[in-house]
Formats: C-alpha cells, sequence, structure tokens
C-alpha cells in the first residue's frame, strides 16, 4: 500500500500537480520545489501571500548542499540530535523554484523522518515543498479529519495513509542558521 500510494503522488507531481499528504508533523500540501507552476498552485490554494516561502523537505542530510550554498557543520548536528522534526532556515538557497525563497535570500529545510516522505523523495530525486494543509490565516489541521474541504478538493491527489490517525501532531520547531553556526529559535 505504502509503495502504491508513493507512486500515485509521484505520477501527479511529476505532471505539476499537488498533493495532500502525512508528514512527521502534521497533515502538509505538496509539490516537486523545483516546479515554480505547482509551487504557485499552493500559494493560489491556500490563499498565501508569495512573500511567505514554505518549507521544502529532503530525505537526507547529505543533500542538503544541493540546495544551500554553504551549510554549516553545526547543521548535521542540530539534524541528528533533534529529539522532534527541526526545520532549519539557512541563507544562501539554490536549486529550487525561485517562489520558494524568502526576500533575504533563504529557505525553510526539513530532513523528514516518514516513511511515505521518504520514499517519494527518493523517487523524485527532488526536495517536496511542505506547507501546513489549511487556508493562510485558519488554524493549522492536527490529523487529516481537521483539512477543510477546500483544501482537499483543491488538491491534485490525497494520499490514503494515516487518514484515521488521531495522533496529535505538532508543527516543527523552527531554527535561522548562519553560515558561521549562529542559530536562534523561530518557533519552539
Amino acid at each position: 500500500m505504502l509503495r502504491d500510494e508513493v507512486a500515485k503522488a509521484f505520477k501527479i507531481i511529476q505532471d505539476s500537480g499537488i498533493i495532500l499528504y502525512p508528514t512527521d508533523t502534521i497533515w502538509g500540501i505538496g509539490c516537486d520545489a523545483t516546479n515554480t507552476e505547482a509551487v504557485q498552485k499552493i500559494y493560489r490554494l491556500k490563499q498565501r501571500d508569495e512573500a511567505k516561502s514554505m518549507i521544502i523537505l529532503l530525505d537526507n542530510d547529505n543533500k542538503l548542499q544541493s540546495y544551500v550554498n554553504e551549510v554549516p557543520d553545526i547543521a548535521y548536528d542540530l539534524i541528528e540530535f533533534a529529539e522532534n522534526p527541526l526545520t532549519l532556515v539557512m541563507p544562501g538557497a539554490k536549486n529550487i523554484s525561485p517562489a520558494l525563497i524568502n526576500k533575504d535570500g533563504s529557505i525553510a529545510i526539513r530532513v523528514v523522518k516518514n516513511d511515505f516522505c521518504e520514499q517519494l523523495i527518493q523517487r523524485m530525486k527532488k526536495p517536496l515543498v511542505s506547507t501546513s494543509a489549511n487556508i493562510s490565516g485558519k488554524p493549522s489541521p492536527q490529523y487529516f479529519s481537521q483539512v477543510d474541504q477546500e483544501i482537499i478538493d483543491g488538491v491534485d491527489y490525497v494520499v490514503d495513509i494515516d487518514q484515521h490517525s488521531m495522533e496529535i501532531k505538532n508543527p516543527s520547531t523552527i531554527m535561522r542558521l548562519e553560515p558561521g553556526g549562529k542559530f536562534e529559535f523561530i518557533r519552539r
């Protein structure tokens, strides 16, 4: 079943589509992070200001240097030892859709620990966009049953995994990390 869902989601993403899917945190809306057309579909669906960037997910920290000019050594330790999902905001974003890069040139990246996400990203050979499955300004859904019908109807595919799970998951911790290794918490 997992393999089938990965294959279905991959097909949609290859065709510039957007998906609704479970992550290691809350349900997310995603697409190929290198496809600006698909990224803009997510902004429209969420009615989100394009100045507010979104997170990209990687399956493994050895891919960080493909999407950030300079990865401080501490990034690898932070990812390895984080007890909860951790999103790092780093300057020098590259090789992704310009629509995902903050005005200051930074990008938010999380190395995901979730079987579905990991397998999909491996299949894509590209990062996966992740943004909460809600209309901007509305609360983020903690589980699938709280996702607005407008979001469900607005995506090209809803992944059929964990839809009945009532495990409460929280958004990731977010840290800003500078090339010199200096960091600050944005969301704990």
